[in-house]
C-alpha cells in the first residue's frame, strides 16, 4: 500500500467511534467534502514542509534562522529598522537566543549589524544583498506561486477561503494546549 493511499485526514478513519466529531448531523456528501478539504490542507502542509526543509538545507539554515531572515527582508521592504529586541519579539525567543542567532547569521554572511540611525543604544540589523538575492530567487519565487493560486480565485472564493482559514486558526488557537498524562 502506498502512503498516498492512506486517507490520514479522513474523519471516519481518525475518529471511528465518533468520540471527537459528532457525525450524526453531517451527510455523507458533506463528510466526503470535508475529508477532501482536510486531505488538501494536509497536502499543502506536507508541501510547505518539504519546501521548507529544502530551503533550509540549500541555505544551510534552521527554521528560526529562515524566519528571522524573512522578517528582516519584509521590514526592510517597509522601510523599517530592525533591532535585536524587535527580532526577539517577532520570533518569541530570548535575548540570549537572539544574540546567538545573530552571531551565527553574521558569521555566515547573511546579516550586518550597524549603529541604529536614531537610537545610540541599539544596533540596526539588515540582510546582506547576497542573502536577499538568494532568498528572493528561492523562497520569494515560492511565495509568488501562492499569490498566483490566490489570484486565480474569484473575489467571492477568496472571501470564503479567507473566512475558512481564519475560522480554522481561531478553532486551533482555542485549544488550551493541555494533554492527558503520557502513557
Amino acid at each position: 500500500m502506498a502512503a498516498s493511499d492512506v486517507p490520514v485526514y479522513d474523519v471516519a478513519a481518525n475518529d471511528p467511534d465518533g468520540r471527537l466529531i459528532d457525525r450524526g448531523a453531517i451527510s455523507e456528501t458533506d463528510l466526503a467534502q470535508i475529508t477532501a478539504l482536510m486531505q488538501a490542507l494536509g497536502a499543502l502542509r506536507d508541501e510547505e514542509d518539504r519546501f521548507g526543509r529544502a530551503s533550509e538545507e540549500y541555505m544551510k539554515l534552521g527554521r528560526t534562522d529562515m524566519r528571522a531572515l524573512h522578517f528582516l527582508i519584509v521590514t526592510e521592504n517597509l522601510g523599517r529598522v530592525v533591532t535585536a529586541a524587535a527580532l526577539a519579539a517577532h520570533l518569541h525567543i530570548t535575548s540570549a537566543s537572539t544574540t546567538k542567532l545573530l552571531d551565527r547569521l553574521e558569521r555566515a554572511g547573511h546579516i550586518t549589524r550597524s549603529p541604529h540611525p536614531s537610537d545610540r543604544r541599539a544596533l540596526a540589523i539588515r540582510v546582506t544583498p547576497r542573502t536577499r538575492g538568494v532568498a528572493t530567487a528561492t523562497v520569494g519565487a515560492y511565495q509568488a506561486r501562492r499569490f498566483r493560486a490566490a489570484a486565480r480565485l474569484t473575489p467571492a472564493e477568496r472571501e470564503v477561503v479567507t473566512r475558512f482559514l481564519r475560522d480554522m486558526t481561531d478553532e486551533l488557537a482555542g485549544a488550551d494546549g493541555s494533554f492527558p498524562e503520557p502513557l
